[in-house]
């Protein structure tokens, strides 16, 4: 018992003495850290810690100033940098880039790598530095739009443009370009390692990062881009805005194709904002100045006008989608748009009942001849600006006038006499043929109003048969009634790089509505054949055509005009239009 006693007595005695030795063991080993700490402070005070280097130079107890005349001495700004690629190498001139290195800005930076006033942080950075070094870059400088000038260059240099593929219609040929790889300057990544080597002063060639550029398609690929291709052949889609038609054929329909998916966001995105640009419009306000009997100066209100070109794209995908997968050959959309009303009315400037446009008609003369343009031009001018008062009946020659040279007329070819010849004012049955659509789209009752005594080719490049309307003083007028509530405003428009002339017809709609019905063609006689007649006036083996040939037939077609649900006017018109033939004349006389 005395023993155990003994022994529990001399282990706590001895555990005392050890905590108590260990104890000054700790106190010894705190008190050198904090001596050494101390040290290291005072001795580093103001300079750059042990273990930080700059551009692989050590700084280790330098102050900032003395690391910036260091820097000074051991780096040499370089006057260049090589690009190398895998066949070509470029260098850059650094001087013209604007390049140089900032040593203070460096230096401040090592300086305060281990004192950013987190006292911990500090000191454990302070502990770790000598053992895990840091090697900080130089701070640099470009001038940055120069610099992106120097790597456009050479980007423009080094990339080759892919050739992406394509689908169009070559004759009756669906023909697809499968594509061709191209390549690019990663200029963005180039720019980061330029500032690499010249941060770290490395001195090195700089391998340029191209990235490669495939838009090939393969052969499946290929097939299916040209069987889509196929459903589209003889379709079309047409965009409708006012009375402007935006044509839209095979090949422009194949610009929306995307080679590896549907459709291209981008072209249509493009091709609907080019759109925009020729519709949208900001609200006019009108223009009306009546002098001595005519207007002078009109322009109507406009409401403005911007295309909703989000919709229009989904509209022309669905369009597209049921070209390409139904029988339908022609679609069409109009145009979606936000209006805008602008401040003042057209039938606030006038009191004469001119309000809105209430009729339009046009014409084509692709193919004319310059005196034949020239003649339509000034005739169209001669109506330009008229009122027509309400219950007045309208006479086209009264207006027109005398057509000779004497009134400004050239010669160009016209009817006359059973054949085609050349006269003073070739071209002014243009103008009445044009009128007549505009009055027939009006709703106005016809008086007179007589067919050519040929089919004339002009008049069916925008229209159907039959709807033309002859004049020639004093035998031959085109006659209406103007049985509106209000005056008549004509306005011409004759535009000579889209070969079309447009009457438009102002006024105040009473509600009516008119409808002409498809014209019905019969009894058609060929033209018939060529007609050659001697003539000594020309040199022997010389010909001139003086006729050219049309076929022959009968044409008619309803017309009808309805207010509120019924019949107000109705009429119908018919033209017979004889077989023409192609007449030359043979020269029988003396050669020249």
């Amino acid at each position: 018992m005395f023993n155990k006693k003994l022994i529990k007595k001399l282990k706590t005695k001895l555990k005392k003495i050890r905590q108590s030795r260990n104890f000054r063991i700790s106190l010894k080993i705190s008190g050198l850290l904090f001596f050494f700490l101390i040290s290291y402070l005072i001795l580093f005070l103001g300079r750059i810690s042990p273990g930080i280097y700059v551009a692989r130079i050590s700084l280790a107890g330098k102050t900032p100033e003395e690391a910036v005349q260091l820097l000074s001495q051991k780096i040499k700004t370089p006057s260049r940098i090589i690009l190398v690629g895998e066949n070509e190498t470029f260098e850059i001139d650094l001087e013209k880039t604007g390049f140089s290195y900032d040593f203070v800005k460096t230096a401040r930076a090592a300086y305060e790598l281990d004192k950013t006033g987190n006292i911990f942080y500090d000191l454990y950075k302070r502990a770790v530095l000598p053992i895990k070094n840091a090697n900080l870059g130089l701070r640099l400088s470009f001038d940055e739009e120069k610099l992106s000038e120097t790597l456009s260059v050479i980007a423009g240099q080094a990339s080759i443009e892919p050739v992406h593929p394509s689908v169009k219609l070559v004759g009756k040929n669906v023909v697809v370009e499968k594509g061709q790889k191209g390549q690019e300057l990663d200029t963005e990544k180039l720019r980061i390692e330029i500032g690499q080597s010249l941060t770290f002063a490395k001195n090195d060639p700089v391998v340029l990062s191209i990235k490669v550029i495939d838009p090939t398609l393969t052969d499946e690929e290929g097939e299916k881009l040209q069987g889509r291709a196929k459903n589209l052949i003889n379709k079309r889609l047409f965009l409708n805005f006012e009375y402007e038609t935006y044509s839209l054929r095979e090949n422009d329909l194949f610009k929306f194709f995307d080679p590896k998916n549907e459709y291209l966001e981008e072209s249509l995105s493009v091709y609907i904002s080019d759109l925009a640009l020729k519709i949208n419009r900001e609200p006019q306000n009108p223009n009306f100045i009546f002098e001595a009997g005519r207007v002078r100066e009109f322009a109507p209100a406009k409401d403005g006008v911007k295309v909703k070109e989000e919709l229009l794209k989904e509209m022309i995908v669905g369009n597209l989608r049921t070209l390409e997968t139904s029988e339908e050959k022609i679609l069409n959309i109009d145009v979606p748009f936000e209006a805008t009303s602008p401040e003042i009315k057209t039938g606030d400037v006038n009191n004469m009942g001119i309000k809105e446009l209430i009729g339009r008609g046009s014409s084509r003369f692709r193919g004319s001849i310059p005196s034949r343009i020239y003649n339509l031009t000034l005739a169209a001018s001669r109506f330009n600006g008229i009122l027509i008062e309400p219950g007045k009946v309208f006479s086209f020659n009264q207006i027109l006038g005398e057509v000779s040279a004497e009134t400004g007329y050239k010669q160009a070819y016209i009817i006359k006499d059973g054949r085609t010849e050349l006269d003073d004012g070739g071209g002014v049955c243009q103008v009445s043929t044009t009128f007549f659509r505009a009055v027939l789209d009006t709703g106005l009752p016809v008086i007179e109003r007589r067919a050519h005594a040929y089919r004339v080719g002009y008049y069916e490049q925008d229209s159907s048969v039959g709807f033309d309307a002859t004049v020639y003083e004093p035998t031959t007028d085109f006659k209406f009634k103007n049985n509106t509530p209000g005056h008549l405003l004509i306005q011409t428009y004759s535009n000579t790089s889209t070969a079309s002339l447009v009457f438009e017809i102002y006024g105040t709609s009473d509600g009516r509505i008119a409808t002409t019905s498809k014209p019905v063609v019969t009894d058609v006689v060929p033209p018939p054949e060529d007609l050659y007649v001697d003539d000594p006036g020309l040199p022997e083996g010389t010909t001139k055509q003086i006729d050219w040939k049309a076929w022959g037939a009968k044409v008619w077609f309803d017309y009808e005009v309805t207010r509120d649900g019924e019949t107000i006017y109705e009429k119908t018109f018919y033209s017979n239009y004889k077989p023409w033939q192609t007449i030359y004349l043979r020269g029988t006389g003396p050669a020249q």
